[in-house]
């Protein structure tokens, strides 16, 4: 399932996260260097959070990666809090221990997926080399809204054009009548005589004809 929010069609999409294994085989003298293949592609070592998204790895790793038997997960066990911690400092929300001893010293521990049962086991951060990094990356909240939210965006942008397009015209329709209506009342406010110039000079000529008779 190939993520069209992801970098490029090489990483794999599942909920908010993109993820990619890097299947190169390197020599390391700690888990950072297998963290580095990771953050030079602007993401980090593989962090679960839920038995779904660790089914998806399980399930990505066997019929599209071809990973190894075991993963090195993004995990480091933090000597001054005495617990396991996510590098990409997300918070510990699952786990999928297999039973070991409790009672081990955890200095120097990393964890890891073991890929045929789905799961974790505790294993030293001190390997030699890394067959293959599982990295993951969360898509950018920016990008992600933006993909949600789209249809919608555009929608309001269309119907706010249109609105303005017919309020404009009910204005510049109002405006023109009441400009011709304002016309028209002068000219209707002017007395209107019944006869022209000329009807009444032949008026009053009779007039003053009348009086001479008299």
């Amino acid at each position: 399932m190939e993520g069209g929010d992801c970098p490029s069609s090489t990483w794999v999409q599942f909920q908010d996260s993109c993820y990619i294994f890097l299947q190169k085989t390197i020599k390391v003298e700690s888990i950072e260097d297998a963290r580095n293949q990771c953050t030079d592609h602007g993401a980090d070592m593989i962090s679960i959070h839920n038995e779904e998204e660790n089914a998806f790895i399980l399930d990505t790793l066997k019929k599209q990666w071809k990973g190894p038997d075991n993963i090195l997960l993004g995990m480091f066990f933090d000597t001054d809090d005495e617990s396991f911690k996510w590098f990409d400092k997300s918070n510990m929300t699952f786990g999928k221990w297999t039973d070991q001893d409790d009672e081990e010293d955890l200095v120097d521990t990393c964890a890891y997926l073991h890929t045929t049962t789905g799961e974790w086991k505790k294993g030293n951060c001190e390997v030699s080399s890394v067959q293959g990094t599982l990295c993951k990356a969360a898509i950018p909240y920016e990008k992600k809204y933006l993909s949600d939210n789209h249809i919608l965006i555009s929608a309001l942008v269309i119907a706010s054009t249109v609105i303005l397009t017919v309020l404009g015209a009910i204005v510049w329709f109002l405006y023109k009548r009441n400009l011709d209506s304002g016309f028209t009342t002068v000219f209707s406010t002017a007395p209107q005589s019944p006869y022209n110039d000329d009807c009444v000079l032949v008026v009053a000529e009779e007039n003053e004809h009348a009086v001479q008779f008299h």
